[in-house]
């Protein structure tokens, strides 16, 4: 019963024993205990009087109590969404809960990631918005999140965030040249993806700003998109500069030789290899492959006879081959691509 109409129904019942003792004409009654006279209606009354004053006293006492307990448990709902709310952007942030009962089973929430499987009904607006822009991102959509006003929530390496990225990268190509302008600013899973696209759209001249930030694999894709009806604008200081950057081994040095022997003139191919072999021991093989290549015996054999005998042996036996048969071609002797299989190379 609420306050206010037990109130009215308990002063109407007083009132009215009131009425009924009074029609009675009992007169007055003398507590001397107390050296109180006062009327027999009074003294009928002021029992139930007093038991009404208790009862309201009780009855506020506990809806007090009941309330502030309400009020912790609606605090602690508001901070179960926050914690829900975080843990769907895997972001989980721990929490403090107002009663024992709830905080005891919600805290697993403060440790985990929670993964939406299949559509949910009945959340409130702030968990359903979110939970629907999480699905749209994993679905491949890219979400504007400074738009969605989410574009504090993510750290740096969050999957969510980098997935959207990602997401973008296939749909935006400033944005991919944008994280090849600031790589640190993106996590490596986006530095690689834009790095990969860049690579298969871009040319040479293009290219040559992120040599930096380049790696060898990509420049190879780069590298072998060269064809005679495009040649990416490469051209010899360009190449200089990513063999300058990049950490070339001995077997890729071999596959730029490969792709450069059909687009740069010999005087000029050779050139550039002898100026890459002089400045890193790991281009010797390549800079061999063009010797015989482009059939300078007597080039090759001067340069074999500079290193040790215990080196270039498949290029050794080439050159005697076609010092004896001149006939004799590179690919008929020797895998080029095994070359660089020499002990001294493994170990690079």
């Amino acid at each position: 019963m609420k306050l206010g109409l037990y109130t009215f129904a308990s002063l109407i019942l007083i009132l009215l024993i009131g009425a009924f003792v009074y029609t009675l004409e009992l007169g007055s009654y003398r507590l001397d205990l107390l050296n109180i006279r006062l009327p027999i209606t009074i003294w009928v009354v002021l029992p139930a009087l007093l038991l009404f004053l208790f009862t309201i006293v009780h009855m506020l006492f506990y809806g007090l109590r009941n309330y502030l307990k309400i009020k912790k448990w609606t605090k602690d709902t508001e901070t179960l969404e926050d914690a829900l709310y975080w843990s769907l952007v895997n972001e989980p942030k721990e929490q403090k809960y107002a009663m024992d009962e709830m905080g005891a089973s919600a805290v697993l929430l403060g440790k985990s990631n929670l993964t939406v499987l299949d559509n949910v009904e009945g959340l409130t607006p702030r968990l359903a918005k979110v939970v629907n822009i999480i699905q749209k991102i994993k679905n491949g959509e890219y979400i504007d999140l400074k738009e969605a006003k989410m574009a504090k929530v993510f750290n740096a390496g969050n999957e969510i965030l980098v997935k959207n990225r990602l997401n973008l990268l296939e749909s935006d190509e400033k944005f991919v040249e944008s994280v090849m302008k600031a790589t640190s600013d993106y996590s490596e899973d986006v530095q690689k993806e834009a790095l990969k696209i860049f690579a298969k759209r871009s040319d040479f001249e293009e290219a040559r700003k992120y040599s930096k930030v380049f790696d060898v694999e990509n420049f190879l894709v780069m590298l072998n998109r060269v064809s005679v009806e495009d040649d990416l604008k490469l051209n010899r200081d360009i190449l200089s500069t990513f063999v300058e950057d990049l950490n070339l081994r001995c077997e890729d040095f071999i596959k730029v030789a490969v792709v450069t022997k059909k687009y740069f003139k010999p005087d000029e191919n050779l050139m550039l290899f002898k100026t890459f072999q002089e400045k890193n021991e790991k281009a010797q093989n390549a800079y061999l492959y063009l010797l015989f290549e482009y059939e300078l015996l007597e080039q090759a054999g001067k340069f074999l006879n500079e290193q040790e005998e215990d080196e270039f042996i498949k290029f050794r036996a080439l050159y005697d081959l076609k010092r004896q048969n001149s006939k004799y071609k590179l690919e008929d002797i020797i895998d080029i691509h095994s070359v660089c299989n020499e002990p001294k190379y493994l170990l690079k």
